[in-house]
């Protein structure tokens, strides 16, 4: 047998262990392993100060007798799940979590279908009139809330309202001095006109990205077997963008469910505030308003716990779509 034949390996032999690594390999391995977990200690530590250890502080106040005594030094007793037994058993607080719900899924809806809407207009206009939208929607998404809310409620307003005057005009109904704050329903329409109309930009530039990605010749070969823009946009362009509509819905639905300062600033104009708060404002208003902070503790860790609840769906919906 020659020296080239004999220095094969033998069918069902077992190859030779590896060399073992040498001492300072592994401790080059070992350090390129820590570097991103050390890279990732400095914006632990902020987010555990910024918003671990106030969040802390919330659950603490939850679950003590914490008022205005509380707040000049006095200690604070401890009550266990007392303020958490108070406000579960208050009526006035499952009409707030339930039209905060409601006044949330009406936002979405609308915010989701407008921002589509205007994605899919935005891929079929030219570069000018793509550019003249986006310079809009950019406009509308940069401008403070408390700053549309001050716009809108010169709008809707009263006497010299801009929206009174049309309507006077094109109907021959004499709609001045109507006011649409009073009604808790026309209320929470201006309401949701503010927010929908600062969210849309967002939603409408994140899915007009995602369209830019779908293949153009897939939705030429949809189109060459007779599917209308209907069906492409249901069975081709809804499939492949199916992840950005899942974060971008669950996105929108925490930022409206913990909406504020619309709702306070609408009802310092003049909208009724024990009809027409949401949660955040019944938070606030818990709190400051009568002084009782455990209350006010209690149920924000409520609306903590819903936010979380949210959230792990967001990521578990995420994780699923990368794996697929």
């Amino acid at each position: 047998m020659s020296s080239a034949t004999s220095t094969r390996e033998r069918p069902g032999t077992v190859p030779p262990p590896a060399a073992p690594q040498s001492a300072p390999k592994r401790r080059m391995l070992a350090r390129k392993g820590l570097a991103p977990a050390l890279l990732l200690v400095p914006a632990a530590a902020i987010l555990i100060v910024v918003i671990g250890w106030p969040l802390v502080q919330l659950v603490i106040v939850s679950f003590q007798q914490y008022g205005r005594a509380q707040v000049f030094g006095q200690p604070a007793p401890f009550i266990g799940f007392g303020n958490y037994v108070r406000v579960l058993g208050d009526p006035q607080f499952w009409q707030v979590l339930v039209r905060s719900f409601l006044f949330c899924i009406v936002n979405v809806v609308v915010t989701m279908s407008l921002g589509t809407l205007i994605a899919l207009l935005m891929t079929r206009l030219n570069k000018f009139f793509r550019t003249l939208i986006s310079v809009g929607l950019l406009l509308a998404w940069a401008m403070p809330a408390l700053t549309a809310v001050i716009v809108w409620g010169w709008l809707f307003d009263t006497q010299f309202g801009v929206v009174n005057y049309v309507l006077t005009q094109v109907t021959g109904i004499n709609f001045i001095g109507h006011s649409w704050l009073i009604n808790p329903i026309s209320f929470f329409a201006v309401a949701a006109i503010i927010i929908v109309w600062q969210s849309v930009p967002f939603v409408a530039f994140t899915i007009y990205a995602g369209l830019t990605q779908v293949p153009d010749e897939v939705l030429e070969a949809a189109q060459l077997d007779g599917a209308g823009a209907v069906q492409r946009f249901r069975l081709v362009i809804f499939p492949y963008l199916k992840s950005i509509f899942v974060v971008v819905t669950i996105l929108q639905i925490i930022w409206d469910l913990r909406v504020f300062t619309q709702v306070f600033a609408l009802q310092g104009i003049g909208g009724i505030r024990e009809q027409t708060s949401t949660l955040g404002v019944y938070i606030y208003q818990t709190s400051l308003g009568t002084g009782d902070y455990g209350a006010g503790g209690a149920i924000a860790v409520i609306m903590v716990i819903i936010m979380m609840a949210i959230s792990i769906f967001y990521v578990r919906q995420v994780i699923k779509e990368e794996e697929l």
